[in-house]
């Protein structure tokens, strides 16, 4: 009994439920998902959900504090060694497109929380969103000033980074079944659309046209 109490607690168990859970969430959102589904594709009693995360609620925020704080820490790391403005904008692209790739699920799930309003979001979690664009606003401030780019508003040169950004990675499923439909679209790689990404937003924030 110890030996197999052990098992269900053990190295493992945690991340087992973390995957299991994000993709439950990426097919069905908050409202659809079900814990004991999540207990199942983990090879766990439901129970062992609740000893670590506490609830549903509580593996969500995990889930989506997973793919933020990476993003955040990758931007805190540009930021105090990049003093390039743009080095940090193409920075801040890469960043999400590198940590939304590691994450099949998080489009999935961002998009539909966004249709929701964000119900779901914590403060923390918005804090660590804050933080992020804080970092855009910082470079585009300094670009501003260097006389490298025109005033925008941080918050839609963040939302032209991210909608571009998810889209591409929420659509691969749809586009790897439509390879004949879409032969322009079928073998696009993220080296692609994170240079078209960082294009098009440095245009925009030097004024120029995209």
């Amino acid at each position: 009994m110890k030996a197999n109490r052990r098992s269900r607690t053990g190295p493992g168990t945690r991340e087992r439920l973390f995957a299991a859970a994000a993709k439950e969430f990426a097919a069905r959102g908050f409202a659809g998902a079900n814990v004991d589904r999540i207990a199942l594709a983990a090879k766990v009693n439901k129970a062992m959900l609740y000893y670590h995360f506490k609830s549903k609620a509580g593996v969500y925020t995990e889930v989506l504090r997973d793919m933020f704080q990476a993003v955040a820490t990758r931007v805190d790391d540009a930021a105090a060694t990049r003093a390039d403005p743009a080095d940090r904008i193409m920075a801040l692209v890469e960043a999400i497109a590198r940590e939304a790739e590691a994450r099949p699920h998080f489009p999935a799930i961002w998009l539909r929380e966004i249709a929701e309003g964000g119900t779901h979001v914590d403060k923390g979690t918005m804090a660590i969103i804050a933080r992020v664009l804080g970092h855009v606003a910082g470079a585009v401030q300094d670009g501003v000033k260097a006389k490298r780019f025109k005033p925008a508003n941080p918050l839609f040169v963040q939302l032209g980074i991210v909608g571009p950004l998810l889209m591409f990675f929420a659509t691969a499923p749809m586009r790897r079944r439509a390879p004949q439909q879409l032969p322009f679209a079928a073998n696009l790689t993220t080296d692609q659309i994170i240079a078209h990404v960082q294009r098009v937003a440095l245009l925009s924030l030097e004024g120029k046209p995209v």
